[in-house]
């Protein structure tokens, strides 16, 4: 039986068989912000200078810009996910779906604007 409290399924509670899968998502975009994060601070440690020409030179190589694109998306949307299980757990009201828009647009619109900047960089020409 195990369908849990008469109650609860007069009232339709119950497991909405998603909670796997968000569960999952957050794990794997953790691990790979972990990896991509390692990336990162191994391959800028390795840089011979720090100025603006000798980063956009490094950023402008596709084995730097590819990864920062995808550590973008990574942390971009476990940053999302994150914030939506708190919005979940926390608003009650009708206020959690403006909230929830406002989450998806704020997370989308950055998002964008760091790939947008990452692939100017990448398809640019030398730094002036």
């Amino acid at each position: 039986m195990g369908s849990g409290t008469a109650i609860g399924r007069v009232r339709g509670l119950g497991s909405a068989k998603h909670g796997a899968h968000h569960w999952w998502q957050q794990r794997l975009t953790a691990g790979a912000n972990l990896f991509l994060m390692l990336w990162l601070m191994i391959s800028v440690a390795r840089m011979p200078g720090y100025d603006y020409a000798a980063v956009h030179l490094w950023l402008q190589s596709a084995w730097v810009a590819v990864p920062m694109a995808l550590l973008i998306l990574s942390v971009f949307y476990h940053f999302r996910l994150g914030l939506q299980v708190v919005i979940e757990d926390y608003m009650h009201d009708e206020s959690r779906v403006v909230t929830m828009i406002l989450l998806n647009l704020f997370t989308f619109t950055l998002g964008g604007i760091a790939l947008f900047a990452i692939l100017k960089v990448a398809f640019s020409g030398a730094p002036a």
